[in-house]
C-alpha cells in the first residue's frame, strides 16, 4: 500500500523542482533564524539568494556532531522557545545528548513519514500493533506511536523491558504488528519457541530499525514467526524513524526526499558523487521548522539509487549500509563512542588509558565488553579490591553511554600497543 502516492511516485523532475523550492525557503528560515548558521554562511560569503535550485546544495556548509555538541542545546533552534513542542535526544560524543526539537508541525509531518513506512510494510488501519521501541528521550517509541495512530491503526505501547507481558498481550489482544529493533524481536521469538506459543500468535508484520542488521537476520526473523520483516532508519537529529523503510522488494530504503534531500559525498574530500558510487550520506531537512539542518553528515557509508522501484515509488533507495566513517557504534540499538568510554575511564583512579572494546552478537544479541589495563598495584591486593574496582569502571561506563558493558580489567602492556594509531574497537558482528 502506498499511503501518499502523490508524493511516494511523483517525477524525478516534479520532484526536483520542489526540492528546490523548499531549501531556498529552507536556507532563508535559517540565515535569520539561526545565528549559528548565519554566521557560518558569511564566513563563505553566502547568502540565501545564492540559494535558487537543488544544484546550489553544493555551495552550503557542512552540519556535524560537533556542531550539534557546540550549539548544545537549542543553538540550532529557528524557532522562538515557545513554539517548541518537544524535545527528544540521543547520546552524543562527550556525553552531552545530540538534541532535536520539534514544533507541531514537525510532529505532524515525523508522523506522516512514520505512517509512510508502515504502509510500506502492509500496515493498515485495521492492524493491531505493538510499539517494542524505548519511549522517552528516544524517538524510537514516540515516533512508531504517532505514526502508527495517524495510520488510524490500534497502538499498544509495550515499550521495552517486559518480554513475558508483551508476549501475552500479543497474544491476547491478537497483535498483528511489531515495531521493535530486530535483535529484541529475535529475543521475543526464542522466547515464543521456548512457550510454544509460536502458532499462538497473529503477527504478520515487523518494523525493524535502531540497530543494524543482515538479511540473515531478517531471514530468521521471517522464518521463525512466519512474517514479513522490514527495515526502517532514521536519525534523532534528522528526525527519527520514518527518513527511510524498505518497501516488500527489499531494494533499499525508500527515502522521503520532498522531506529530506539525501547527497552522497567522499567523506575524505567532500566531493559529491555519483548516483550509485559508495560514499558518505548527507542529508538536508526540507521542512524541519525546529531545527532545520544543512547538509547534515551522517558519518553512515551507502550509495543511492534512483530508478523507479517495482513497488512504484520514485523515490530514491539508499542501500546497505557499508559502515561508518567515523568510529561510532551502534550497540542494542545506542550510539556508542570510544572517546566516551576514554572520557568515563578517565573518571575512575587507577585506570590507564589503553582499553580495547569487542563487540560481538551472540543468541542474537549484542555483546559489549571492555578490557582496561590497570595500575600494577592492584593487581597485588586482595580480589575485593579488584572487583571494586571493576564495578566502578562498569558504573562510570555505564554512566557515560547509557548501556551495560562486561569489564574485563587487565595487567599494564597486556593489551596491544601502536607507534601510530592505536585501535581501540573490534566488531565481530559481520553486519555487511
Amino acid at each position: 500500500m502506498i499511503w501518499n502516492e502523490a508524493k511516494e511516485c511523483m517525477g524525478r523532475e516534479e520532484l526536483r523542482e520542489l526540492q528546490g523550492k523548499r531549501l531556498a525557503k529552507q536556507v532563508d528560515r535559517v540565515y535569520h533564524n539561526v545565528e549559528y548558521y548565519r554566521k557560518k554562511m558569511q564566513a563563505i560569503g553566502l547568502t540565501p539568494s545564492d540559494i535558487k535550485s537543488v544544484d546550489d546544495i553544493v555551495k552550503l556548509p557542512f552540519t556535524t556532531y560537533e556542531d550539534l555538541n557546540a550549539a548544545y542545546p537549542y543553538g540550532l533552534c529557528a524557532v522562538p522557545r515557545s513554539q517548541i513542542v518537544r524535545v527528544q535526544a540521543s547520546s552524543g560524543t562527550t556525553g552531552k545528548s545530540k538534541v532535536a526539537t520539534y514544533t507541531r508541525r514537525d510532529i505532524e509531518i515525523w508522523s506522516e513519514c512514520v505512517t509512510r513506512a508502515l504502509s510500506m510494510a502492509g500496515v493498515t488501519r485495521d492492524d493491531i500493533i505493538q510499539v517494542g521501541y524505548g519511549y522517552g528521550l528516544f524517538t524510537g517509541g514516540l515516533g512508531a506511536h504517532y505514526g502508527a495512530e495517524n495510520l488510524g491503526a490500534m497502538v499498544i505501547p509495550m515499550s521495552t523491558g517486559n518480554t513475558k507481558k508483551l508476549i501475552t498481550m500479543m497474544i491476547d489482544c491478537e497483535v498483528t504488528a511489531i515495531a521493535c529493533t530486530p535483535s529484541y524481536l529475535l529475543h521475543v521469538a526464542e522466547a515464543l519457541e521456548a512457550e510454544g506459543l509460536v502458532d499462538k500468535i497473529k503477527l504478520k508484520y515487523a518494523i525493524c530499525g535502531a540497530e543494524p542488521w543482515t538479511d540473515n537476520m531478517r531471514n530468521q526473523i521471517e522464518k521463525r514467526l512466519n512474517i514479513k520483516a522490514f527495515d526502517i532508519y532514521g536519525l534523532t537529529e534528522i528526525m527519527g524513524p520514518g527518513v527511510a523503510c524498505d518497501c516488500e522488494y527489499h531494494r533499499g530504503l525508500h527515502i522521503y526526499e520532498d522531506h529530506f534531500l539525501p547527497e552522497i559525498i567522499n567523506p575524505e574530500t567532500l566531493a559529491p558523487m555519483e548516483a550509485g558510487e559508495t560514499g558518505e550520506l548527507v542529508i538536508t531537512t526540507l521542512t524541519k521548522e525546529g531545527m532545520p539542518l544543512l547538509r547534515y553528515r551522517t558519518r553512515d557509508l551507502t550509495s543511492l539509487e534512483t530508478g523507479r522501484c517495482e513497488c512504484g515509488r520514485t523515490m530514491a533507495r539508499i542501500q546497505r549500509f557499508k559502515g561508518r566513517s567515523d568510529d561510532m557504534l551502534v550497540i542494542r540499538g545506542v550510539n556508542v563512542f570510544p572517546s566516551q568510554v576514554e572520557h568515563a575511564l578517565l573518571t575512575v583512579a587507577g585506570t590507564t588509558p589503553n582499553y580495547f572494546i569487542t563487540v560481538d552478537r551472540k543468541d542474537n544479541n549484542d555483546t559489549f565488553e571492555v578490557a582496561i589495563e590497570v595500575e600494577d598495584r592492584f593487581f597485588s591486593d586482595e580480589v575485593r579490591v579488584l572487583e571494586n574496582l571493576r564495578d566502578k569502571v562498569a558504573n562510570a561506563i555505564h554512566q557515560a553511554v547509557g548501556i551495560k558493558a562486561k569489564v574485563k580489567l587487565v595487567e599494564p602492556n597486556t593489551l596491544e600497543h601502536s607507534q601510530g594509531k592505536t585501535k581501540h574497537v573490534l566488531d565481530k558482528r559481520n553486519l555487511v
